[in-house]
């Protein structure tokens, strides 16, 4: 019984602090609020901490200088994985595929066999390590979700530091014509809920590359 007397005066007093918390009336209790920066400043460049949380996440990241770089560096992951069934969608993606003559696979026959996807993207999110991508492309949704492997073709002009950042390229893009779908990827697919264990790819890729290169001159 006395156990229950304690813990109701002590909530008593905790709803009594509510209350004259509540009756004292403040205007603007923090009225620089709007002016306040949301992130604290960080002396990183925005492709070296985008790598970074990118990596912290279980991502992967591999720089270009050019465009002959992210094919040889594509050759390598797909020995790596032992990748024979890789899609490619996008035009421009397709297109940098073609010129190095990188076989893949263009239509979606067979794609329940898909070993890995390759799309571009929306934006790069260094704050977070996030890659934002969108049904606005040829790609859709399907590509960066199905396959195990989801790899990333994104420029430089294309990495960000904030979401908002990322959310005002692709206002730019589309204009009045926006996506039904925007998504922020962050690193593989996971999932906790069976005994408290992580799982990778549990409902989507297992694996997370981003190719970061270089714009096109001209």
């Amino acid at each position: 019984m006395q156990r229950n007397i304690k813990a109701t005066t002590a909530k008593e007093q905790m709803l009594k602090k509510i209350r004259h918390a509540l009756l004292q009336k403040r205007e603007h209790p923090y009225p620089n609020f709007e002016e306040t920066a949301l992130h604290v400043d960080t002396a990183e460049p925005a492709d070296v901490l985008f790598a970074q949380r990118l990596t912290a996440v279980a991502g992967h990241f591999i720089y270009c200088e050019d465009e002959v770089s992210f094919i040889e560096g594509l050759l390598g992951l797909a020995e790596q994985e032992k990748l024979r069934r890789m899609y490619a969608w996008e035009p421009g993606v397709r297109q940098l595929l073609d010129n190095y003559e990188f076989p893949y696979f263009q239509t979606d026959k067979d794609f329940s066999e898909a070993e890995a996807g390759i799309t571009g993207c929306e934006a790069l999110i260094a704050r977070s390590g996030s890659v934002l991508v969108s049904n606005g492309s040829a790609a859709g949704r399907r590509l960066s979700i199905y396959p195990h492997i989801h790899i990333v073709v994104a420029y430089a002009s294309q990495l960000v530091m904030d979401i908002k950042d990322g959310l005002d390229l692709i206002r730019h893009r589309y204009g009045n014509d926006m996506p039904s779908s925007i998504s922020l990827v962050t690193g593989p697919s996971r999932t906790a809920d069976i005994e408290k264990t992580l799982v990778l790819g549990a409902h989507g890729p297992k694996s997370l590359y981003v190719f970061l290169l270089e714009d096109r001159l001209g």
